[in-house]
């Protein structure tokens, strides 16, 4: 596959009720297709999200938005700007980060989660500074990709982004 230059394509989902962001790196091309995050039938992100709040899985774009927002979660994504073979995050260059201050600015976040070793990597490298005073926890990929997580263990490696909103309630 040849490396393709991605600007993001999708606005980040958020209000000022978000206390948490979940940041992922760059929409795949299912998502860019679908015009919403983890839209790949087999990303899991969704079903993680649906078993961590004891809720039924949020079906289509609209119905994720406000899964998210009534939830107090910010979603969107490290990157502004990539180079990028398909969805291989291990293949990105020329990487150009999102302004997370404009979400910052907006709510009063509590605490931020990247979804995957290169959106924490990405966000360490280029994004720490902008939200100063607001914490950061690496998760794990709920990407194909990482099929060696079950669903069960996904879940419960996303725990931390339920207290973060449990401790700001």
């Amino acid at each position: 596959m040849e490396p393709t230059h991605i600007e993001h394509p999708l606005e980040p989902i958020f209000d000022a009720r978000s206390r948490v962001l979940v940041l992922g790196t760059m929409p795949s091309p299912k998502s860019r297709e679908a015009g919403f995050y983890y839209a790949h039938p087999q990303n899991r992100f969704w079903k993680v999200m649906a078993a961590l709040f004891e809720e039924p899985e949020p079906l289509g774009n609209e119905a994720r938005a406000a899964f998210m927002l009534e939830r107090r979660v910010a979603l969107w994504d490290v990157l502004a700007s990539c180079t990028i073979e398909g969805a291989s995050d291990a293949s990105i260059s020329n990487a150009r980060p999102n302004d997370l201050s404009r979400i910052g600015l907006a709510a009063p976040l509590e605490a931020m989660f990247t979804t995957g070793s290169k959106a924490t990597g990405l966000y360490r490298r280029f994004c720490a500074g902008m939200l100063p005073g607001v914490p950061h926890v690496g998760l794990p990929s709920t990407s194909p990709a990482n099929a060696r997580m079950r669903l069960a263990d996904l879940v419960e490696a996303y725990r931390p982004l339920l207290d973060a909103l449990r401790r700001s309630a």
